[in-house]
């Protein structure tokens, strides 16, 4: 039976959260750089859609940042992230087949993350469960 203790620092990035912030770090990347050659381009073609892919790339970097740091505060900023994470994708994946002429190309959360596989999708359901079950003052052992 697992005891219950405080949330140490790096706990979040153990188990399969190892795997989950590499993917977040992937993201982070990813998505920088496409939202900046997008915007440094042809900003005026999709403004909207290409901020909002910078926004995403934020997200994607806090995240990743917060899973890596650990602790209680880190836990509750990668909460925060995640869920504006998952409010961002399917908010900006409904926009993209209703409004197309606001997303003329694709970008990281349009079409629900289509272009990368819909792992943008995925990944904040993921992140999510992760942070539910490493949540602070949470009875279970992280497996290593």
């Amino acid at each position: 039976m697992a005891e219950s203790r405080p949330l140490s620092d790096g706990q979040l990035s153990q188990g399969w959260g190892r795997a989950l912030v590499f993917v977040y770090g992937i993201f982070a990347v990813a998505a920088t750089g496409r939202s900046a050659v997008q915007l440094g381009m042809e900003p005026e073609r999709a403004p909207l859609a290409y901020s909002l892919s910078l926004l995403a790339a934020v997200l994607y970097l806090v995240a990743t940042t917060c899973l890596l740091l650990g602790g209680r505060t880190g836990w509750r900023v990668a909460g925060i992230a995640v869920s504006i994470e998952l409010l961002g994708v399917l908010s900006v994946g409904a926009m993209s087949y209703l409004a197309t002429d606001l997303f003329p190309d694709r970008t990281v959360w349009s079409h629900f993350g289509q272009g990368y596989g819909f792992l943008p999708l995925v990944l904040p359901f993921a992140g999510l469960a992760w942070l539910r079950q490493t949540a602070p003052g949470r009875a279970s052992d992280v497996a290593m």
